[in-house]
């Protein structure tokens, strides 16, 4: 009796164990199908694809970074004859500094009735805006600039920088773990860095229409210098990268779907 116990005891730890042993092999085949599914890797071409884009975005980042920080955003230039003698006086500004200069008449394209440009020698007299320690208007050739549109500027350029801190973020993690999961937040990040800076363009564009308006006693000439061109076309090459991530994120490759094989229509 007692040997019959045993041996039906030990069928049962066996028939235990197999079933066990085939549980847990389904359940692994289960986890690495689904670890399968998660890790979506991306190939050696995407990943290439991902960097050559990631450059133009660099290059978008780069002029944005050259244009804030440079303050020939706008040349302000009275007649070069206006004083009545051997100089005359010009201004140029940016987000955050403005320079009076004085140039000489004699240095001046004799066809050019205003004076400058600003890369002529001459002296130059730089300060710091006001608008973010006491919030004073600054005065350029008894015109007031209006300190509202000025800061909005400013800010929206502050938010763009940082939108593209968060997309090149996005974007390191994304070569870094080797999955295309970030590119669309990156993609969401460039293209509003792109925005906000073409906002800041055109609302610094206003200011500076303000404060034309807001004297007339002496006439000035004024034109968008180098740093504008360099921020506008930096908000433009931003959006192009942020759609190109755009591209690169969608799980089918949209040249094909728009222009599919003969083979395949046929």
């Amino acid at each position: 009796m007692w040997s019959n116990f045993f041996v039906q005891q030990e069928e049962e730890g066996r028939m235990g164990v197999a079933g066990g042993g085939q549980g847990g092999g389904l359940a692994g085949m289960k986890g690495f199908r689904g670890g399968q599914r998660r890790t979506n890797k991306m190939s050696d071409s995407q990943e290439g694809k991902i960097k050559l884009v990631f450059f133009v975005a660099i290059v978008g980042v780069t002029l944005t970074v050259l244009g804030m920080g440079t303050e020939f955003w706008v040349e302000l230039a009275q007649p070069k004859n206006y004083s009545g003698n051997q100089t005359c006086q010009m201004a140029h500004y940016g987000l955050w500094k403005g320079c009076i200069r004085t140039l000489w008449v004699a240095d001046i394209d004799p066809e050019r009735t205003s004076c400058g440009p600003a890369e002529l020698r001459g002296e130059s007299n730089c300060t710091y805006f006001k608008f973010f320690t006491s919030g004073e208007n600054a005065v350029i050739f008894k015109k007031t600039t209006n300190r509202n549109l000025n800061l909005a500027a400013a800010i929206l350029a502050l938010l763009s920088l940082t939108m593209m801190l968060m997309g090149s973020i996005c974007i390191a993690m994304s070569l870094n773990k080797g999955v295309p999961f970030f590119l669309k937040p990156a993609s969401f990040c460039f293209i509003l860095s792109g925005v906000l800076v073409l906002l800041s363009v055109l609302i610094f564009h206003q200011s500076v229409l303000a404060l034309l308006s807001s004297d007339h006693s002496i006439p000035l000439h004024h034109e968008l210098s180098w740093s504008t061109a360099c921020v506008g076309s930096a908000g433009a090459i931003l959006i192009f990268g942020g759609v190109l991530f755009i591209i690169l994120a969608l799980p089918f490759n949209p040249w094909q779907k728009c222009f599919p094989h003969k083979e395949s229509t046929t």
